[in-house]
């Protein structure tokens, strides 16, 4: 009995601890204790500070190299308004000059509504690039947020047929070289290659990607590769941010 009863207690005990991580998650909800605003930070052990040397994808296939941009704020009580259409909207306003254009340098700034944002060049240490922990680490807003990120992708030859492969939480759009080439609306869970270009060329040479992620309540990230028509990831590229 005296067993039992032990059981009974933790299982009590874990299915409360489980209510109040969901009730925290949900607008309106338990505010779990946080740190201070000025309490120290880090984005470690998910991020370090990029090198200045190429960095060739993970054996398969991930980008780990970004420039990360210190969240927007988009406030969003819920995900289940991310639909093809307001997602679209959402990233098609101007919030920083450049911000379709440029490929920004660690440390450069833009205003947005009248706060101050900064770039990091950052390598992820894990395949995907955990926005959520980037935020938090910085002391920055971590949910009702818009993130834009930035890589260049140098190419030996040209790579033809290649597909981009991508995944977030929550909804994201993917441009390379300018044009738009992967899409994910609605509210979702990252998984890896969720969704995969049409048919893409990689020119021989420097190749910009270029994304945005959007999320209300709950975590942040995404993962992108390129693959071949077999699903296999293209091998011989490298990211820089130079």
């Amino acid at each position: 009995m005296i067993s039992l009863r032990r059981v009974a207690v933790l299982g009590t005990g874990i299915l409360a601890v489980m209510a109040i991580q969901v009730a925290a998650a949900q607008p309106g909800g338990i505010h779990l204790p946080v740190a201070p605003d000025k309490a120290p930070r880090t984005i470690a052990p998910y991020f370090a500070p990029a090198s200045a040397a190429p960095k060739a994808p993970d054996a398969d296939g991930f980008l780990q190299r970004w420039l990360l941009l210190e969240p927007i704020s988009k406030p969003n009580r819920s995900n289940n308004m991310f639909t093809g259409t307001y997602v679209r909207n959402a990233f098609k306003t101007e919030y920083f000059p450049g911000q379709f254009t440029v490929v920004p340098h660690d440390g450069d700034k833009v205003t947005v509504a009248d706060k101050e944002l900064a770039w990091h060049a950052v390598d992820s240490a894990n395949f995907d690039a955990k926005l959520f922990r980037f935020a938090y680490g910085l002391n920055k807003q971590t949910y009702g947020v818009i993130f834009w990120a930035v890589t260049v992708v140098d190419s030996p030859s040209e790579i033809k047929n290649a597909r981009m492969a991508v995944g977030s939480n929550a909804a994201s759009m993917w441009w390379l070289n300018g044009e738009e080439a992967v899409s994910l609306f609605d509210d979702r869970r990252m998984v890896m290659d969720d969704i995969v270009s049409k048919r893409l060329t990689l020119k021989k040479g420097r190749n910009i990607v270029r994304g945005a992620v959007i999320n209300g309540p709950g975590m942040s990230d995404f993962c992108v590769r390129f693959i071949d028509e077999n699903g296999k990831p293209i091998k011989g590229i490298t990211t820089s941010l130079q």
